[in-house]
């Protein structure tokens, strides 16, 4: 009888060991603008993006015996909001890590102040170069496309085809940059210029603006004036809106218009607005993943990317996914699948240091994540230090609601139209 009592209190207590194992979780605080502007110009899309991959995760029974366990807060596109949010996480809910933040606005002080903390973040969508720049932060990581190389892929696409599609001498193109001045569109603006003034174009009109701005026709009357054969924009959903609606009413024309993601990258936003006026706009952005060739990737990241594609059209519908949608999926499947078994089976656990140790140690190669580029982060001591070294954008196209790859020329799926075609309502 004793023998069987302590029998049944060892397979209790095994029981009970079991349970508490399967209970381990990592709190994770998720930030993203679920309201305001930034929602609809890709915050909402990066959101769903990272919800799907938690989801999937923990349907597969977590990481390493522990469960994700995501508290997710609204940024409602305001940075104080951010700020607070993410103290509130930190502080209150004891969150492991902070993850997402789609504003660069939003994401410059928030590192620093996690970093001072000694706390981790992992910046899934912010593209700001100046998150990182120079400021020798520990414990956080990028794994996304920085600004700098926004502003170069553009000017290096209009250089690459100013002779064949504009007939004419990349020196002889006519350059105007202009950007909402937070550090997103600064950033980029900012690489536009270094680029396209390397390589010898005529930057004919740089100005920022106000994002929250109620008027952009003097911007457009300078425009006018300068006659600038493409337009460099870096903006978010409404300034964008009242940008392409004042251009519209004063007569603006050009030869053709790049975006730097936000509200370039949600077309499907713009043409509720302005129909096929937007037809054959370019946008660069990190790539959408569904438009790769899945035999380009390693392994099974071309399911991986279907599953994902089901489950956002499930709750979304069958349009086509927006950038920000993989922005949001890929970094956080990439710190679940990578970083975080590391960080538990290597460096001990799931605390700051341990995230930290195991995301310096990140190498996965080109063709290694569903979005094509590979991972590896600059070391402390660089410039750069916490983003990512292997990060690269595309330049996409959008003709008749579809979205093709037209940068680089290696894997583009389609042979870009440039410059507009006439009867366009921008052509000139």
């Amino acid at each position: 009888m004793m023998h069987r009592t302590v029998l049944a209190a060892a397979v209790l207590a095994a029981f009970s060991t079991f349970a508490q194992a399967q209970q381990k979780e990592i709190k994770v605080g998720v930030i993203y603008d679920y309201t305001g502007a930034f929602a609809a110009g890709g915050s909402e899309a990066a959101a769903l993006g990272t919800k799907i991959a938690i989801d999937m995760l923990n349907e597969r029974g977590g990481v390493e015996g522990y469960k994700i366990t995501p508290i997710y807060a609204d940024a409602q596109s305001k940075t104080e909001v951010a700020i607070n949010e993410a103290t509130r996480l930190l502080d209150q809910e004891k969150v492991n890590l902070i993850m997402g933040v789609f504003s660069s606005a939003h994401c410059v002080p928030m590192a620093q102040k996690v970093d001072s903390a000694k706390k981790f973040m992992w910046a899934n969508v912010c593209v700001a170069s100046a998150v990182f720049k120079d400021k020798k932060l520990s414990y956080v990581f990028r794994p996304q496309v920085h600004s700098d190389q926004f502003g170069e892929a553009s000017c290096s696409f209009v250089a690459e085809n100013a002779k064949e599609k504009l007939g004419m001498d990349q020196k002889n193109v006519k350059v105007a940059i202009i950007y909402e001045d937070g550090p997103y569109g600064a950033g980029v603006a900012m690489g536009n210029e270094a680029k396209c003034k390397s390589l010898g174009m005529n930057v004919v009109l740089k100005e920022g603006y106000a994002a929250t701005s109620p008027d952009l026709s003097s911007l457009v009357t300078k425009l006018k004036r300068a006659r600038a054969d493409v337009l460099l924009h870096t903006g978010y959903n409404p300034d964008i809106t009242l940008f392409l609606r004042q251009s519209r009413e004063q007569g603006l024309k050009f030869k053709g218009i790049i975006g730097h993601g936000a509200g370039y990258g949600q077309i499907g936003k713009l043409m509720e607005t302005f129909g096929t006026d937007v037809n054959y706009f370019f946008n660069v952005d990190p790539v959408a993943a569904q438009l790769l060739d899945p035999k380009t990737l390693k392994g099974d990241l071309g399911k991986l990317t279907q599953e994902m594609v089901k489950r956002y059209q499930a709750v979304k519908g069958p349009a086509d996914l927006p950038p920000h949608a993989s922005m949001g999926f890929n970094q956080s499947w990439i710190f679940f699948t990578d970083v975080l078994p590391r960080a538990i089976k290597k460096h001990g656990g799931i605390d700051p240091e341990a995230l930290r140790k195991a995301a310096l140690e990140t190498d996965i190669p080109v063709g290694g994540t569903i979005q094509g580029y590979g991972v590896k982060f600059f070391q402390p001591g660089t410039a750069m230090a916490g983003q990512n070294e292997r990060s690269t954008p595309v330049v996409m196209q959008y003709v008749n609601g579809r979205t093709y790859i037209a940068w680089p020329k290696a894997i583009r799926t389609t042979d870009p139209l440039f410059p507009f075609p006439k009867g366009h309502p921008y052509a000139q």
